[in-house]
């Protein structure tokens, strides 16, 4: 589970299958002798029929998916905050998740994906398997707990809607995405990722914490003037609280920002490892080794943290939640393949709703109306630029329809971006 939120913005569309079209090619397949010929006039009706209604049933099953899966994504967000005020190191729910969600991947990457693995390994490849999984397994992961520890979850599952625009700037920066300011499609994207910004300021900036930081057994012993006390104590309470929330703010926002350079990076690995689970194995299981590496040199050694915490119900619950993350990521990958990631992207909204609901009813945390402003701009710049990138991808689709000439990689990863 610790890295479906990362997965939900990284994957990009798997290569089609030859299974995906449907009844391509039947209307040319000899058929065999004793069965129906096409001048019954009730076989095509029905066979439309069903069809319809198959495809009627899998989008059916696709959007209360997409719906559960971001509903998923929230509880364990919300659940998080808890875990981490028990004193549980961020690190060790890195490595744990981590390594339980490679294990719980690899039937998956096995099964479906290993006739796309290459032959060996370069040492690009490799160095590109480092930068993912440092960037988006350890650092991001990091930066995202840091972050829901100092504010709260609804502000944590709102930001990844940043993801888009600021992937968006990174690539065009980068030369891999085209800008032109003639065309409606990329002003809007511009729009929209401006719109997003500013409701991520707005959210940020505007949002007091709602809960003490320090805990009434934890103040020092009222001075003679109680009065006094209690008013300078409030004032500096206050202030450590809302520095807290700017610190948890920022890493919220770098933690987008990793994981935004990280999807550009997976979309240039994918056009050459066209293998997007045994790519979330890889560095998934990468990521643990760095992050428990880095645990050592800093702290001396591994540990799950203060030694009053039950171990077994921590494990279960970390345990429980890489099963259910391994289950979100394979639905989303398939759910990519089938209808695209703009589709996909569209339900993380989903998440900062139930969370924000969550957290009201568990946490007691409520956000305020600035907050709520915030995020509606949010949401409404996300489909904006999401509205952008379809249509730029149905032009450059059918561009590349309409031409028979060989795509370099820089064109292959454009599309994969603009998609």
């Amino acid at each position: 589970m610790t890295t479906s939120i990362e997965e939900n913005l990284s994957y990009p569309p798997l290569p089609s299958s030859p299974l995906s079209g449907g009844a391509v090619g039947l209307s040319t397949r000899r058929r065999p002798s004793g069965s129906f010929h096409s001048d019954d006039p009730c076989i095509p009706d029905v066979a439309r029929m069903s069809s319809s209604r198959r495809r009627a049933l899998e989008d059916f099953l696709i959007v209360c998916g997409l719906a559960a899966v971001q509903a998923t994504n929230a509880i364990y967000i919300v659940l998080l905050t808890p875990i981490l005020s028990l004193g549980v190191k961020p690190s060790f729910l890195i490595i744990s998740g981590s390594l339980a969600t490679s294990v719980f991947i690899l039937p998956f990457a096995i099964a479906y994906e290993q006739k796309r693995w290459p032959s060996r390994l370069t040492s690009t490849l490799v160095a590109q398997f480092l930068l993912i999984a440092l960037g988006g397994v350890t650092t991001f992961q990091a930066l995202m707990m840091l972050g829901i520890k100092k504010t709260s979850p609804a502000i944590a599952s709102a930001m990844p809607n940043l993801a888009p625009g600021i992937i968006f700037i990174t690539a065009a920066s980068l030369g891999f995405e085209k800008v032109d300011m003639k065309c409606l499609y990329s002003r809007a994207k511009i729009l929209g990722t401006l719109i997003c910004l500013s409701g991520a300021m707005v959210m940020g900036f505007l949002q007091s914490p709602s809960a003490p930081s320090v805990h009434a057994s934890e103040r020092p012993p009222p001075p003679l003037d109680k009065g006094l006390y209690e008013n300078k104590y409030d004032k500096d309470s206050h202030e450590n609280r809302y520095g807290d929330w700017i610190i948890g703010f920022m890493c919220l926002l770098a933690a987008v920002f990793v994981v935004s350079c990280t999807t550009i990076l997976q979309a240039a690995t994918m056009v050459h490892f066209p293998a997007p689970f045994t790519l979330c194995v890889i560095t998934s299981l990468i990521g643990a080794i760095i992050t428990a590496i880095v645990q050592i040199i800093t702290e001396g050694k591994l540990e799950m943290g203060p030694s009053t915490i039950s171990f077994t119900s921590v494990m279960a619950i970390v345990l429980l939640g890489a099963i259910v993350g391994s289950i979100c990521i394979s639905f989303q990958t398939w759910a990519v393949k089938k209808k695209g990631p703009v589709m996909v992207s569209m339900f993380s909204p989903i998440s900062t709703v139930c969370s924000a609901i969550l957290s009201a009813i568990i946490l007691g945390q409520v956000i305020k109306l600035e907050s709520l402003v915030g995020m509606l701009a949010m949401f409404f710049g996300l489909y904006m630029v999401l509205w952008a990138k379809n249509k730029e991808g149905l032009i450059l689709s059918a561009m590349a329809s309409e031409t028979s000439t060989m795509r370099s990689s820089v064109g292959d990863l454009e599309r994969t971006l603009l998609s």
